[in-house]
């Protein structure tokens, strides 16, 4: 019965598959680089479902919800919430880069600058535009929130919900079956990634790499895991929770690849339906952690790389430009260079040529900014909808197995203001723990 489990366990086989992926990438370089469609096929497979998903999700669950008012509230919570924590976000990666200085002692040599232009041309061309027009997510879930309001005016609605409903449930068991493919996505995408990469080229910037990953890890489970405290959710339970997501969104440096099961998950552990349905696919394009830090923490270190000591004016300036262009370009292929970009060109301080320096590892860093925005977004969600009152922890304790006791909080504050005390406490315990050592 075990044995029977075991291979019946998707985590397993994820983690496997990426074992098996990297190893082949070091061995066989040649072969693994062939590995790409493999990856590349499972995310396209898996996109299908995402607009499907956002549409029936957040249609069904303004129609049935009642209270339009309550639909905008949400909304407008989940943009300032977004704010506030990528700001954080943001601040975090400007000190960590100001305090570690990755750049100090990074040789230029002689930067192979033929793809930098690509993304610099790309950063002149964007617009904001552009950007609603190109992102589908975006344009799916505006159509979705007009049908569900306009349902839930409608007094002849009940054999459309009906429908969308019995939809749905294909759509989730298509889903189903599609995952079980998510071992061979996982063994592409990181088979490729070594294998065209290779372990090698980590360890003339490995200072950066392991000063991203470390600030992501501290982000993840000080300021996001205080948020979660404060919504009675260990970060723990909550992680292995969704281990078989990560795992895939690890294997195939694509967030996205996980968006469907996230969402199923959230809805399963007690969320409200149209929380769920309004805030992941939201946060896919306005809440990325993981790429604010990356971004503040990539342009300081090139600065340092070119001896280029900037004032404090110009980093509240870089700060400003990432606030706005961070959330501008999410959703288009590249987005990290691109913003990069546009943020190096917007200073005219340090050399746009420098991102060079970072086409070989970027990569490897793609995944700590996917699993950081992964794991992000559904904070983020869990957040709204225990602010909201629309999160059932008798089906959070059924689905993570363990209940948090309530951060010690005054009850008459403000969402924000709530946010404010969670980063004041990471900060006072940051504070102590460093006084420890």
């Amino acid at each position: 019965m075990k044995l029977k489990k075991i291979t019946r366990n998707l985590t397993l086989w994820v983690l496997l598959s990426i074992v098996a992926g990297a190893l082949l990438g070091h061995f066989q370089p040649a072969t693994a680089v062939k590995m790409e469609f493999l990856g590349k096929r499972f995310i396209e497979v898996v996109k299908l479902f995402i607009n499907p998903i956002i549409f029936l999700t957040i249609t069904l669950g303004i129609s049935t919800m009642g209270d339009l008012k309550k639909v905008g509230r949400i909304g407008g919570k989940a943009l300032l919430y977004f704010e506030i924590v990528t700001t954080l976000a943001l601040f975090i990666g400007v000190a960590v880069a100001a305090v570690v200085r990755p750049g100090d002692g990074v040789a230029v040599g002689k930067l192979s600058t033929d793809k930098v232009g690509e993304f610099t041309k790309r950063a002149g061309e964007f617009s904001w535009g552009h950007f609603l027009a190109d992102n589908l997510t975006l344009q799916v879930l505006i159509v979705a929130i007009i049908l569900g309001i306009v349902l839930s005016k409608y007094a002849g609605r009940r054999p459309i919900i009906h429908f969308l409903k019995e939809t749905s449930k294909y759509v989730f068991r298509g889903l189903h079956w599609v995952m079980l493919l998510a071992p061979i996505g996982a063994f592409g995408g990181m088979a490729f990634t070594i294998g065209k990469y290779g372990i090698a080229t980590l360890l003339p910037l490995g200072k950066l790499m392991i000063t991203v990953y470390m600030t992501m890890a501290v982000f993840i489970f000080l300021i996001l895991g205080g948020i979660l405290r404060y919504c009675r959710v260990g970060m723990w339970s909550f992680l292995k929770y969704i281990k078989a997501e990560l795992l895939i969104v690890l294997g195939t440096s694509s967030s996205e690849a996980g968006l469907p099961g996230l969402m199923e998950k959230l809805e399963r552990m007690g969320c409200a339906q149209p929380v769920v349905g309004l805030v992941v696919p939201t946060g896919y394009s306005f809440n990325l952690d993981g790429t604010t830090i990356y971004l503040s923490l990539a342009t300081l270190f090139l600065a340092q790389v070119f001896h280029i000591d900037l004032s404090a004016a110009q980093i509240l300036t870089m700060m400003g430009i990432l606030m706005v262009t961070s959330k501008g370009a999410a959703g288009v292929a590249g987005s990290g260079f691109v913003v990069l970009a546009s943020t190096l060109t917007a200073m005219k301080v340090i050399p746009v040529e420098g991102l060079a320096l970072l086409l070989g590892v970027d990569r490897f860093m793609s995944e700590a900014r996917s699993i950081t925005n992964f794991i992000g977004n559904g904070v983020a969600t869990i957040f709204l909808a225990h602010n909201e009152g629309a999160l059932d922890h008798e089906r959070v304790v059924e689905a993570l197995g363990k209940r948090m006791k309530p951060l010690r909080f005054r009850k008459d504050l403000t969402s924000g203001e709530y946010l404010g005390q969670v980063a004041e406490q990471a900060s006072e315990t940051a504070r102590l723990l460093k006084n420890k050592k």
